[in-house]
């Protein structure tokens, strides 16, 4: 069976993106500017890379993959995803290139925690929970955040990623960064 998943939703991405650009009156540059960052972000640079370097590490010896080698994967297979919904929507909604960036920056560093938050609740919750196997990747070997940081050392920095990221909202306006604020707390 083949995953076709992604693909097809990464497909669906760039339709809705054009087509809802276009049905709303956003000018092309803009609209062209968000398809390229999801384009960028798909390709040899983002998610692909993410993906073969994480393959690659899979059934590495314990302690043989470094925190740097994991938060390449991390930063590529979701943080890069991340930041080009979340750069898209910017553009799209006429941010200026500084307003952007900023945006650029919080999507990162959400990105980030949010694989950290799934990493320490893959070890701290109940299947039930998480609905999913809980403990999967830990019996799987796989290198997360508490396997090379402790959980202790995850969890602060949890609180390091999301400091950063709402720090990056701080110099934008209130009213419409509120729900990025809010979805950054709730992760």
């Amino acid at each position: 069976r083949l995953d076709l998943d992604g693909d097809a939703l990464l497909a669906l991405a760039f339709e809705h993106v054009a087509r809802g650009s276009a049905g709303a009156g956003v000018p092309a540059d803009r609209a062209l500017r968000a398809v390229v960052e999801l384009g960028s972000v798909a390709g040899v640079g983002g998610i692909a890379a993410g993906q073969v370097a994480d393959m690659a590490s899979e059934g590495a010896p314990s302690g043989s993959v470094s925190l740097g080698a994991l938060e390449y994967i991390h930063v590529h297979k979701t943080a890069r995803l991340v930041e080009a919904a979340a750069v898209s929507g910017a553009v799209v909604g006429g941010g200026g290139d500084g307003e952007v960036e900023r945006v650029r920056r919080y999507a990162h560093f959400l990105g980030l925690l949010g694989q950290v938050v799934d990493d320490v609740l893959d070890v701290t919750g109940t299947s039930e929970q998480l609905g999913k196997t809980a403990g999967k990747d830990v019996a799987a070997g796989k290198a997360t955040y508490p396997r090379l940081m402790g959980l202790k050392g995850a969890r602060a920095y949890m609180g390091e990623l999301l400091a950063k990221a709402e720090a990056e909202l701080d110099g934008l306006d209130a009213a419409p960064t509120a729900p990025l604020r809010h979805l950054a707390r709730f992760m």
